[in-house]
């Protein structure tokens, strides 16, 4: 299978730009699978095992491209790479926690991220740094398209 790509000529929602940027599902765990720290293709293989090494490495190429990934070579001869998240993707990972936890709680017998401290299940809320306050659901608008 290739990368797939929608094919849109500009992104018609901020979500269809995500889209286009991330990928497919293969990004996504790769992404998930580094937010502990950097890891060489062979630690990607076996925290993803399912995932073909050619796939592997077109996934990785395309998150290197997208500014997701970044690999650094420690050794020349023979080549290898360290790969590691960006900015941008510990912030995308992020996003996958919330995707996530949405997956568990929609799970037949999933398990909901609590806190360590009390065991209370954990709730995400969009939080608004101006007016130091969490921004109820309906107080929230998507960015005009351009």
């Amino acid at each position: 299978m290739t990368d797939m790509k929608l094919d849109t000529g500009s992104a018609a929602s901020p979500l269809e730009a995500a889209l286009d940027r991330i990928g497919d599902r293969w990004s996504l765990l790769i992404v998930d699978a580094l937010q502990d720290g950097p890891g060489r293709f062979s630690d990607l293989q076996s925290r993803l095992p399912a995932i073909a090494p050619n796939i592997l490495a077109g996934r990785l190429r395309r998150l290197e491209k997208s500014g997701i990934v970044i690999g650094e070579t420690y050794s020349a001869h023979p080549p290898r790479i360290a790969y590691e998240l960006t900015a941008d993707g510990r912030a995308l990972g992020g996003a996958l926690r919330l995707l996530a936890d949405w997956g568990t709680r929609h799970a037949p017998d999933g398990q909901v991220l609590r806190h360590a401290s009390c065991g209370t299940p954990m709730e995400a809320h969009w939080y608004c740094p101006t007016c130091d306050r969490t921004v109820p659901e309906g107080e929230s608008r998507q960015p005009e398209r351009l």
